[in-house]
């Protein structure tokens, strides 16, 4: 299957509600920049969006969480090669290919093809740098004022005994958050990515987060996907990131909804218009935008990965 030959940038934006987005690993707490009072979304958050959907419908995965992550006594990228090894053994044999050729098995797996991944084996070593990359730390679009809530919980050992606890939490009320990456065709000639990978990825970008149903995630909804596509491998257009804006008319007042505001697409028309940009594929489910994004000129099509 051929590799991708566009480059390309991406612009997802999704809404949080009552919830934490992206917690800190270490305090559960939502990331947050203090200055901006800007919800802040990791790059490894989206990824894990993205990863957990795939494997669930099926696709093979490198970076998992479940039991198939070990083997035997080993663990982390070792482990998931042996097992990966064992998975394809039959297809090794008959393409001839070395059983320790760790570049065939990593590249069987569609998240090292869209994000890259390492082997640590040893006399195997790789490392391959994924062609879909996405910024390190996302802001949203608006400011939020977090909401402090308190939860009780009560785990007990047997029916004897009991103990409770008192929590508290930040929740985000509402925020809309907008995830900037970027699809390198360069990179993609190194771990075959195809056309079909970053469709699939588009579709379980969309639909993770529409399905995700754990309690600090669950009230979550995707709005709008740009793809914007470059005419030359080597085009680059400024501040891509600042392309959708929003306004509203409440004033000093937290949105609590996305009917709160609106979404202010001028300065993406002015981009879209640059001879450096082929074109900008969209999609989005809300029928207002549609309108609104087909509006924005000839340039504009739409994003089919369904």
């Amino acid at each position: 299957m051929a590799t991708i030959q566009e480059k390309s940038e991406i612009i997802f934006l999704y809404e949080s509600k009552y919830s934490i987005p992206n917690g800190d690993p270490f305090t559960g707490e939502q990331r947050y920049d203090e200055e901006t009072k800007k919800v802040l979304i990791s790059d490894v958050r989206i990824k894990r969006f993205i990863r957990d959907y795939l494997h669930n419908i099926g696709e093979t995965i490198y970076v998992i969480n479940d039991k198939d992550q070990a083997e035997g006594n080993e663990s982390g990228a070792a482990a998931r090669v042996k097992s990966l090894r064992k998975k394809f053994e039959k297809e090794l044999k008959e393409a001839g290919i070395k059983k320790d050729d760790g570049y065939f098995l990593l590249t069987k797996c569609i998240d090292v093809r869209l994000f890259g991944g390492i082997s640590t084996e040893k006399g195997a070593n790789i490392n391959l740098t994924g062609p879909i990359q996405f910024a390190l730390l996302n802001p949203s679009l608006n400011s939020v004022d977090l909401r402090m809530h308190q939860n009780t919980s009560v785990f007990s050992s047997d029916v004897t005994k009991s103990g409770g606890a008192i929590g508290t939490t930040s929740l985000v009320p509402y925020s809309l958050n907008q995830i900037h990456g970027w699809i390198n065709p360069f990179s993609a000639e190194q771990t075959s990515l195809s056309d079909e990978d970053v469709h699939k990825m588009f579709k379980a970008l969309w639909e993770s987060i529409n399905n995700a149903n754990t309690r600090s995630k669950s009230n979550q909804s995707s709005v709008l996907l740009l793809q914007i596509v470059y005419e030359n491998k080597t085009d680059k257009v400024y501040g891509t990131d600042r392309l959708v804006s929003i306004s509203s008319d409440k004033r000093d007042e937290q949105f609590r909804d996305i009917s709160d505001l609106a979404l202010n697409f001028e300065k993406l028309k002015e981009v879209a218009a640059s001879l450096k940009v082929k074109e900008v594929r969209y999609y989005t489910e809300s029928i207002d935008l549609e309108r609104d994004i087909k509006s924005l000129g000839n340039k504009f099509t739409e994003l089919k990965f369904r």
